[in-house]
């Protein structure tokens, strides 16, 4: 199906936007405030300020990112990747499932054989 003209942009994954906007404050030399950020995301500006500012908080509360006041606002700056957020992700649902081995095994067997490799090379270092 083709987007027409006028039609609203497709929805993201979730957890895209707030990736994305770690992104933007990670290449930013300085901290940025949300109307920054989105500048930077959308100068379409077809997003809007307050998603911005949700994500912004969320990611603030999660430890993801810091905040200083700047007058009435904020700025904010990445404290973290946006891996550190997909590892904190999945760790929240862990965190919920009571049968972890289950998942992990399965978790494992799902992987392809590059990024198999690169997990027991990473478990392997854990036990040096």
């Amino acid at each position: 199906m083709t987007a027409k003209p006028g039609d609203p942009p497709p929805r993201r994954l979730p957890g895209t936007l707030a990736a994305e906007v770690l992104r933007v404050l990670g290449d930013a030399d300085a901290a940025l405030t949300p109307a920054e950020v989105r500048e930077r995301l959308d100068p379409a500006g077809v997003l809007s300020y307050s998603t911005v500012v949700t994500t912004l908080t969320r990611l603030h509360e999660k430890g993801m990112a810091a905040r200083v006041r700047d007058g009435r606002a904020y700025r904010y700056s990445a404290t973290a990747d946006p891996s550190a957020l997909t590892a904190w992700r999945m760790g929240r649902l862990l965190e919920n499932e009571p049968n972890r081995t289950s998942v992990l095994t399965r978790f494992v067997d799902a992987l392809g054989e590059d990024d198999e490799r690169t997990l027991r090379e990473l478990l392997g270092k854990l036990d040096d």
